[in-house]
């Protein structure tokens, strides 16, 4: 266990769903603007890509396509993408097709994706039920599983590329409560676990600083429906 980690989280870059607000787009990938802007952050965070221990990344296409390009020097210093932890506990929050991910053999058939070990993504991970349903309680459990996860790794730098909702729920705070905070298109925000909490059952987390953020605001699918609702969109 670590709990003095520094855990690097990072939202991925700009996706196809984010552009038209179009969550009908399956597993909807990044963009071509997307790709660069992930491709960025080489440049960007030169430090962070030698001091990274651990790279772990949500299931989905756009968040290994972000940790692909966006954490490339740090994936080859650590020894290859075999050794990216897929993640699907960090997948995004709602059912909509754009949050839903692709099953792994439909991932392991496509190049871009096989050089991951995606046996972690089993048949279940993308049912949106049960342990992934979309409801409030399976949300906070799966949050603070993910934050335990975390808290059990060795390792001091921990990269976590994810999603925008599941990165609000992941870094809520009781004395904050939740967190509305809008990431950023390959966005890059450093936490640690709070020491009051890091021996409870929830281990929270506090931001210790924001790094960069290669693109401008992406909304996520949650966003959207509260700007319909609203009648803003």
């Amino acid at each position: 266990m670590a709990p003095n980690s520094r855990l690097i989280l990072t939202r991925h870059a700009q996706a196809e769903h984010n552009v038209d607000l179009d969550y009908s787009i399956p597993d909807a990938p990044l963009t071509p603007l997307g790709k660069k802007q992930a491709a960025s952050l080489s440049r960007l965070i030169p430090d962070l890509q030698q001091e990274a221990d651990l790279i772990i990344s949500s299931g989905l296409r756009r968040t290994l396509q972000t940790t692909t390009l966006g954490w490339a020097p740090a994936i080859e210093r650590l020894g290859g993408h075999r050794n990216v932890i897929c993640m699907p506990q960090a997948q995004e929050c709602n059912s909509l097709p754009c949050d839903t991910g692709s099953s792994r053999e439909a991932l392991e058939a496509d190049p871009e994706f096989a050089i991951y070990d995606l046996s972690p993504l089993t048949t279940d991970w993308n049912s949106k039920k049960g342990f992934w349903a979309p409801t409030e309680e399976a949300l906070r459990n799966r949050a603070r599983w993910v934050r335990k996860f975390l808290l059990d790794r060795p390792e001091k730098n921990i990269v976590l590329v994810a999603h925008g909702d599941i990165l609000r729920r992941i870094t809520v705070h009781p004395k904050t409560g939740p967190s509305h905070y809008p990431w950023k298109n390959a966005e890059v925000r450093i936490f640690e676990f709070d020491p009051e909490y890091v021996d409870t059952e929830e281990c929270f987390l506090y931001q210790k600083e924001d790094v960069a953020a290669a693109g401008g605001f992406g909304p996520t699918s949650t966003e959207i429906e509260i700007e319909q609702a609203l009648g803003r969109l």
